[in-house]
């Protein structure tokens, strides 16, 4: 198969549905945590997704499978993650990281957000 410019993804150059869902309800710490995802590509089998992800104020809890990863890239607003521990770091607009597979803790959104993501899904190397 050979790969050329126009395969090529330009983030929201193509028209693609905008999903709205929100945390269940018994993951939800606080606040309205209304969503949308914008998912501007989708490869390798499903298991790499990259767009686009808003979000108003709330906190809930996550809990990424051990073979999910996610690199996000904030382009408004501001987000604070927490581990089970009880550790945080806050992100704001221009900030870019990685969530390690397996991270379980607290997604709170301070401020509404939009973000770029890219979620890949790699199986564990064997131990």
């Amino acid at each position: 198969m050979t790969v050329c410019i126009d395969d090529l993804v330009l983030l929201g150059e193509t028209p693609v549905e905008i999903e709205r869902f929100a945390p269940e309800p018994a993951r939800v710490l606080h606040g309205r945590p209304e969503q949308s995802a914008r998912n501007d590509y989708g490869g390798a089998g499903g298991r790499l997704n990259v767009g686009e992800w808003c979000c108003e104020p709330g906190a809930w809890r996550v809990a990424y499978d051990d073979d999910e990863y996610e690199f996000c890239h904030l382009l408004e607003g501001r987000v604070r993650l927490s581990d089970e521990a009880g550790r945080s770091r806050e992100f704001r607009v221009g900030d870019s990281f990685v969530i390690p597979a397996g991270f379980r803790g607290i997604w709170e959104t301070l401020a509404s957000c939009r973000k770029h993501y890219v979620i890949c899904r790699i199986a564990p190397a064997a131990q």
